[in-house]
């Protein structure tokens, strides 16, 4: 999809669609100068009770006389300025409606929006964003009939204010929305893909083709063997089970001074997760293609900041393994070395991805890493801790810590810091290794961020556990992308320090 800004009257434009806000005191010059060359077509529509006033809530006008737009689509931004939580809503619905309109193009006139807290800039990113991320579809697989007719699906999309104040600014602004729709949309379409087809080596294919044509951007690829010789046994102890060869995948970005040193960004990338040895049960397993979505994660942030060409070293590092139960594979009880040297003892071989992603923390001390962001879907408890609409954060450095957090709050892609108190770290004893790979039932997502935390001792290190966030059940099935919006607005934020 194309999305473009530009300055001029709303009244003038020809476009199947122009998305007209109104409601928010104060904010209604332009809804005001269209509304008076449809001869107050609007104003009585809304003095008749046809479009609530609640952020979010939209009424399409088909045919206005006095207008070139084939349609308006009035979208109500609420009685009182909308916070950044009702800009959210809004910025929903118009991509919702554009998107199952039938209609091409649409030109949205965002003069009228003043969300509190936030300025201009912010609000034009995060409508490119929503309305992009709006026009997502996975239909890869889906037979496709001769009878079956074309959608209409919506191509253009222009953002428009009255006058050139900011337009640089708000070309940016839209840029960086699009790049992170786009980041996004890659995310999903690794997640939603069926574990048969997404495996280790699908996703060292897909990092070749992300880098194919970049020059800023190399990818190479451990193999088994190469891991074998690091004294990688702990990723090695999950990926033993499978056909499947494990991977670990490293995407570098040059983007900033050799001398810079880099942020890691490091995806659990557990292909598809059976639970080996310790199985899961059988309903809702297929899900468990999702559990590479911290890697699909990394995919997508390391795209956004491709397509932005951002002045920044990054270096995106995927540990890519399938967790099969097989005769070969590690059982509860077995005891094995990580390349830190450190031992474990797997007391569940459903704990995986931590096993995997504490030797790519060790790996990753040879970047001399500015810092170190590691994304999983690590725990259940993390989702009865928080629930599907916040990720989970731990981390070893607040300022980390505050950063993370702040990205979270601009992009609303948010995170809660948890705790990592020594008592935590008690849980993981076990009287025949240094560790166990789980702590018990009690604070589960903490304990395994304690476990992670014991690779991390060289570098700042900050853990983002989105079990919760990374996908949706039910009708709504699918990956969501997140949190590419954070991690990008993370290395943005980073790239201004």
């Amino acid at each position: 999809m194309e999305i473009s800004i530009k300055s001029g009257n709303a009244d003038k434009q020809q476009t199947q669609c122009l998305v007209l806000l109104t409601g928010a005191e104060g904010t209604q010059k332009t809804f005001s100068s269209v509304d008076k060359a449809a001869e107050g077509l609007f104003t009585s529509l809304i003095e008749r009770g046809d479009l609530k006033q609640a952020a979010g809530q939209t009424l399409l006008v088909p045919v206005v006389n006095g207008l070139k737009a084939e349609r308006v689509l009035l979208v109500a931004l609420g009685k009182e300025k909308p916070k950044a939580t009702d800009a959210e809503r809004i910025f929903a619905a118009i991509a919702k409606t554009l998107n199952s309109a039938r209609i091409s193009d649409a030109i949205v006139a965002f003069d009228d929006l003043d969300v509190a807290d936030r300025d201009s800039s912010w609000s034009v990113r995060q409508l490119a964003c929503a309305i992009a991320n709006g026009s997502y579809r996975f239909d890869e697989h889906k037979s496709k009939r001769k009878d079956d007719k074309p959608e209409v699906s919506l191509e253009k999309v222009t953002l428009l204010q009255s006058g050139r104040k900011a337009l640089d600014v708000h070309k940016q602004a839209a840029a960086e929305g699009t790049a992170i729709a786009a980041g996004m949309a890659l995310a999903r379409d690794l997640g939603n893909q069926p574990g048969n087809i997404c495996t280790p080596l699908h996703l060292t294919e897909q990092a070749k083709k992300l880098a194919h044509g970049v020059r800023k951007l190399t990818v190479k690829a451990l193999d088994e063997k190469e891991m074998e010789k690091l004294g990688m046994h702990s990723f090695l102890s999950v990926s033993r089970g499978s056909t499947q060869e494990g991977q670990l995948i490293e995407m570098n970005y040059k983007g900033g001074k050799a001398t810079d040193n880099p942020i890691v960004l490091l995806g659990k990338g557990i292909t598809f997760d059976t639970g080996g040895i310790s199985l899961k049960p059988g309903a809702g397993m297929d899900e468990m293609k999702f559990d590479m979505c911290g890697a699909a994660s990394v995919f997508g942030a390391m795209k956004s900041i491709v397509e932005l060409q951002l002045p920044i070293n990054v270096i995106g590092l995927v540990a890519a393994a399938e967790n099969m139960p097989a005769g070969n594979a590690s059982k509860p009880g077995d005891i094995v070395t990580s390349m830190s040297g450190q031992t474990i003892e797997i007391l569940n071989t459903d704990a995986e991805g931590r096993l995997v992603l504490c030797d790519a923390l060790t790996y990753a001390e040879r970047y001399k890493p500015k810092a170190v962001v590691d994304i999983a879907t690590l725990t259940g408890a993390c989702i009865m801790a928080l629930g599907h609409h916040i990720s989970a954060l731990i981390s070893n450095n607040d300022e980390l810590a505050d950063d993370l957090l702040a990205a979270g709050n601009v992009s609303g892609d948010k995170a809660w810091r948890l705790p990592m108190d020594e008592q935590y770290q008690k849980q993981l004893d076990t009287n025949f290794a240094d560790m166990a790979n789980i702590g018990g039932r009690p604070a589960g997502t903490i304990t395994a961020g304690c476990f992670l935390s014991r690779y991390a001792k060289e570098f700042d290190w900050a853990h983002l556990d989105i079990a919760g966030t990374a996908w949706k059940s039910g009708g709504e099935k699918g990956a969501t992308g997140r949190p590419v919006p954070l991690l990008v607005q993370y290395v943005l934020s980073q790239t201004n320090s």
